[in-house]
């Protein structure tokens, strides 16, 4: 049991999460609870506007927690310090990049700038880590190539890539497979999943591919403004938990193929 506990990389209690502002605080979810253990893959998911990217980015110091707490490896979130938490989760979130014209080994090599000197000197060790990014995402053909000239799901394992050869220990991922088609989207979150399980990282990530995320993820936290339900697809799917998501009159969910049919 200890050793349990101590595999913990996520530890969510009581969370709130929304917008501070002069007048008070806006709460977009409330009674978040949950822990994420080393080595698994994770999906939020929920309808639009319910906090997906909010909590995304409240697990990673991006906005402030309204309440409650988050502990990342043992310890309060807000006791790292912003070099310290650099070296511990790496987040990918859907703003644009800086500069597509980048080559794809330039943009991954950022993921180094934690841990590089003020010249941005990559030791070997440095380079490794590039190396396995690249290889892990099956870019290593593509690793000359400007960023431009990138497809979106080539460009999306890039910024996989640079969370991968940042090495922390949690890598949080908002929407990483929007735009892309079927092939694509499955292809990604194939990755993600064999880099969750032969690295021991905590891979969490946003997502509107439920049908997928049932299929693919170790775990699932349904965001729906109440409880908040979360666990294995299996044990959500007997909780009835996704046949509340959206409204019975438009969407039913099918426990026994684990896919929604549109009422007609």
């Amino acid at each position: 049991m200890e050793a349990e506990k101590q595999n913990i990389a996520l530890h969510i209690e009581s969370l709130s999460i929304g917008y501070k502002s002069k007048k008070g605080n806006s709460i977009v979810a409330k009674n978040i609870d949950f822990n994420v253990f080393g080595g698994k893959l994770t999906a939020i998911i929920g309808v639009n506007g319910i906090g997906k990217s909010t909590l995304l980015r409240t697990l990673g110091k991006v906005q402030p927690k309204l309440s409650g707490s988050i502990e990342i490896n043992g310890d309060p979130l807000e006791s790292y310090k912003p070099l310290e938490l650099a070296s511990e989760i790496s987040i990918v979130l859907t703003e644009p990049i800086a500069s597509k014209n980048m080559t794809v080994l330039e943009l991954v090599a950022l993921g180094r700038s934690p841990y590089t000197n003020w010249l941005g000197t990559l030791s070997i060790e440095d380079k490794f880590k590039i190396e396995s990014a690249l290889k892990q995402m099956e870019l290593d053909a593509l690793q000359n190539k400007k960023c431009h000239e990138l497809s979106d799901g080539q460009l999306q394992r890039v910024m996989i890539a640079r969370a991968l050869a940042q090495d922390t220990s949690i890598i949080l991922l908002d929407e990483p497979t929007t735009h892309l088609d079927l092939y694509h989207k499955v292809r990604i979150l194939k990755l993600l999943k064999s880099v969750a399980h032969e690295t021991n990282k905590t891979i969490v990530f946003t997502t509107h591919e439920i049908e997928m995320a049932i299929q693919i993820c170790d775990k699932m936290l349904l965001l729906d403004g109440s409880q908040n339900p979360f666990g294995e697809p299996c044990e959500l799917i007997e909780q009835k938990a996704f046949e509340k998501l959206f409204p019975s009159d438009t969407v039913s969910f099918d426990s026994k193929t684990g896919s929604f049919r549109i009422k007609k």
